[in-house]
């Protein structure tokens, strides 16, 4: 068995009607509490409004910061962590999708560190420092599993490139899952972020970094999402469907901060830095299909698994082909789902896919695939939806 550390401070509190505990866990950080969130629509309004309800009733001091955006950008973050220093706040609360929960951990950092946040991001020389506030993350989707993780992406718009902050102290002191809060959850969102969920099990399962501890959370975290997710877009107010997603990502997150990605989110990240307006899960499935035919042939046990999950009335006894069938299959669950898309669905272009090419290797995430690609065999997996 190959050796591996495991390391993950995060207190998780998870289940229906949870957030009900939040008041009393922000009181062990202090009594001035900053919330970073997206702007509000009505509906969320009310789950903010319900949010400052709780820690109020503990004697918690609030400030809200709604300038998240999606694909969180430099600009938005400097200005939470200006408002932050303003405030003075002796904690952080994230509340929304993955974009929040990535903002709120970056202007923890930027309220008690010098200069933009960027200039703490993978590839420079500072990191954060123990002097970053406390956070608590609130997650409403079930996505990206930051709530779990030790890490955070961002976008330099000035580049349209896209990076990430991490470290030890990028862990949340404690995140709540409560699967109530995502029933407002729109079809397609849903959809998306429960793909990402899906592409952070499957890949941090097929990583070269993966094992035996992950792999755990992985293999489970992937069966739950092929049975529940279409299930719950046919039936978007089902809360125990709700709650079987926000468990898989949850257990995603755990597998991802032990293994990392793979080649779709390096090529995925790229897609976002350079198209802001393509959601994460978009951009991932996009790019699936190619990657799936790049690199079945590299991991041909786990491709194999994969079909039999996707395909369980087919009693395919040969791996090899199983793993080769997993294309088509994964295929059909993305059309499934309604995540099947063209260059023409997402507004990509030529000048687009170069760049998006080379910014796939700047995180180096690619170098965990199975089979490590090149800039041109990158640039096919781009194009390779052009006339899908």
């Amino acid at each position: 068995m190959k050796e591996f550390e495991f390391f993950n401070p995060t207190k998780l509190i998870f289940g229906r009607k949870s957030v009900e505990k939040l008041g009393k866990i922000a009181s062990e950080y202090g009594k001035r509490c900053l919330i970073v969130t997206r702007p509000m629509s009505s509906r969320f309004a009310a789950t903010i409004r319900r949010i400052e309800g709780i820690l109020q009733a503990e004697g918690i001091e609030t400030c809200v910061f709604d300038g998240v955006v999606p694909n969180p950008t430099v600009e938005s973050i400097d200005a939470g962590a200006r408002l932050g220093r303003e405030f003075k706040p002796d904690l952080v609360i994230g509340v929304g999708g993955g974009s929040a929960m990535d903002t709120a951990k970056c202007i923890a950092v930027g309220i008690t560190h010098e200069g933009s946040i960027w200039d703490y991001c993978f590839f420079q020389d500072k990191h954060p420092t123990e002097k970053t506030l406390p956070f608590l993350l609130v997650t409403t989707t079930s996505g990206t599993g930051s709530q779990v993780c030790a890490n955070a992406v961002l976008t330099l718009t000035e580049h349209q490139h896209k990076s990430g902050v991490n470290g030890p102290y990028l862990f949340a002191k404690a995140c709540i899952v409560d699967p109530e809060l995502m029933l407002t959850v729109p079809e397609h969102i849903t959809a998306s972020t429960g793909f990402d969920v899906f592409c952070h099990a499957w890949e941090s399962y097929t990583s070269i970094r993966t094992n035996a501890f992950s792999a755990v959370f992985s293999r489970e975290a992937i069966r739950i999402v092929l049975k529940t997710l279409p299930a719950l877009l046919k039936d978007l107010n089902n809360i125990e469907l709700r709650e079987q997603m926000a468990w898989a990502d949850t257990l995603a997150g755990f597998a991802l901060n032990e293994a990392g990605v793979t080649v779709p989110h390096g090529i995925g990240m790229a897609i976002g830095g350079y198209y802001p307006h393509i959601m994460h899960g978009e951009a991932l499935a996009y790019v699936y299909p190619a990657y799936m035919r790049f690199t079945w042939d590299s991991c041909i046990d786990k491709f194999a698994e994969l079909y039999r999950l996707l395909k369980p009335a087919d009693q395919e006894p040969d791996d090899r082909a199983a793993a080769e069938k997993a294309c088509a299959a994964m295929d059909d669950f993305l059309k499934e789902i309604g995540m099947w898309f063209n260059w023409k669905d997402l507004g990509i272009d030529e000048t687009g896919a170069e760049q998006i090419t080379k910014n796939t290797f700047r995180l180096g995430d690619h170098t965990c695939n199975t089979r490590v690609p090149n800039e041109t065999e990158v640039r096919e997996m781009v194009m390779a939806g052009r006339d899908r």
